[in-house]
């Protein structure tokens, strides 16, 4: 069984939502990021969060220069992945389809959207005499 990965706090996952929306930056651009988002953290809080991601590993630092660059780890898909894992485990008992099910039940998809998904199911489970194919994204 894969060791869990370390949990995040909402104001960790803010400042790796920074990232993800403009790529690499350094503590004082990522502070300006997030006041644009209405967060008035100060220098040395960005500073701890980040610390903070990077020894779980979801922030990456570039320390050869001053000021130093941080950047994600891990990608937006990485870390829905683990968070659904994480709720099946503890609400389905590992089971995924309870999950796809409340989230399709409860919610309007665009045409493209459900082409997607027609697409994913397709390669996951092909119509009879199709051979299967390997699905995306399985290894990440």
């Amino acid at each position: 069984m894969a060791k869990p990965s370390p949990t995040i706090s909402d104001a960790e996952l803010e400042v790796l939502r920074s990232l993800w929306e403009h790529g690499p930056g350094t503590i004082r651009e990522i502070g300006i990021w997030l006041r644009a988002h209405k967060r008035r953290w100060a220098y040395t809080t960005v500073q701890t969060l980040l610390n903070r991601l990077a020894a779980k590993g979801y922030v990456a630092c570039d320390r050869k220069g001053v000021p130093h660059v941080f950047r994600p780890a891990v990608s937006r898909d990485g870390i829905v992945k683990q968070r659904l894992r994480a709720v099946a485990d503890q609400l389905c008992e590992g089971a995924a389809s309870p999950l796809v099910l409340a989230l399709v039940s409860s919610h309007r998809f665009s045409k493209e959207e459900i082409r997607q998904f027609r697409q994913l199911l397709g390669e996951v489970h092909p119509r009879e005499g199709e051979t299967p194919v390997e699905p995306r994204n399985k290894h990440k």
